[in-house]
């Protein structure tokens, strides 16, 4: 505290978030010595701020670490070559842009977020260009952000959890469970109904007169022919079967990955889909939302121990 103190004695410019100060620089206020001095000021009083358990901030101490960076390089281009560098205040902006980038690995929020700063258009191309190559040289020197490095000294590694889950790698054929009875082609739709309710399930496989697999039949197809006869059936009719109302749900093979197929299994009609043979075509199994619950979940305690 009384290093933070003398320091904020020496450099008042250090109090506070330092937009003003941010914004001098940006205007060619300063010179560039004091543009370093800033620079190196800001690092330390951060520190010690952060060192002292008080808050030191990620957003605004990198734009203006970014801003002093970027204004210092403007006025020495001026000064080295000045007929040909471009506005100072612009290499400030595209430094707090790369500054961010960098420590955040957030190109597109930098890029958003010091155009709503700024309202300056005009240099959307070098601060983009500036942008990447920060994101880029970030990635190279630090496996981490500014951010997941604090959660990684708490022992909170994301990667780990991300690849750590009970799903990650998996197939279908690992969590799929065995297939339902199938109907008959040839069933009737009155008889059906029993049959779909008694299994459990909102949809059923469908089976053709040579036994092979013509598609699936949902619990609310059924219903709604009930329901709903077709006028082009009059009493004299043959009355309508299963076959009739089959249908071919999107394709979900065993040794497809399970991530994708989830995605299959919630967009599709019913509670489940037939799992087929990549080479046969017929199904070998039944997937649910059920059995992908059930494989995710894994007891925190041994049985039989106190929960």
């Amino acid at each position: 505290g009384l290093l933070l103190g003398g320091l904020l004695l020496a450099l008042p410019q250090m109090y506070g978030v330092g937009y003003p100060v941010l914004e001098n620089a940006i205007e060619g206020k300063y010179a560039v010595g004091l543009l370093v001095l800033l620079l190196v000021g800001k690092v330390v009083a951060t520190s010690l701020t952060i060192g002292i358990g008080g808050s030191g901030g990620v957003f605004a101490p990198s734009l203006f670490l970014g801003a002093m960076t970027g204004t210092a390089f403007g006025a020495t281009a001026h000064q080295l070559l000045p007929g040909t560098a471009g506005a100072v205040g612009a290499y400030g902006l595209v430094g707090m842009g790369a500054a961010f980038a960098g420590s955040a690995r957030a190109p597109i929020t930098a890029v958003i977020v010091l155009f709503e700063l700024t309202g300056e258009y005009s240099i959307i191309l070098p601060m983009m260009l500036a942008i990447v190559l920060a994101t880029l040289t970030s990635r190279l020197l630090s496996r981490d952000t500014i951010y997941t490095l604090k959660l990684r000294r708490r022992g909170i590694d994301l990667d780990s959890a991300r690849l750590g889950s009970p799903l990650a790698g998996a197939s279908v054929r690992e969590v799929m469970e065995e297939l339902p009875t199938a109907l008959s082609g040839d069933l009737p739709l009155e008889d059906a109904t029993d049959v779909i309710a008694r299994s459990g399930h909102g949809v059923l496989p469908v089976t053709d007169q040579k036994g092979r697999y013509a598609g699936v039949v949902t619990a609310r197809a059924v219903a709604e022919a009930l329901t709903e006869p077709d006028p082009a059936l009059d009493a004299q009719a043959t009355p309508r079967t299963i076959a009739d109302l089959a249908e071919q749900p999107p394709a979900v093979t065993a040794g497809a990955p399970l991530s994708g197929a989830l995605h299959t299994l919630v967009t599709a009609d019913g509670a489940g889909l037939p799992v087929l043979d990549a080479d046969t075509g017929e199904p070998v199994g039944w997937l649910t939302h059920q059995t992908v619950l059930s494989a995710l979940h894994a007891p925190a305690h041994p049985a039989g121990s106190p929960r």
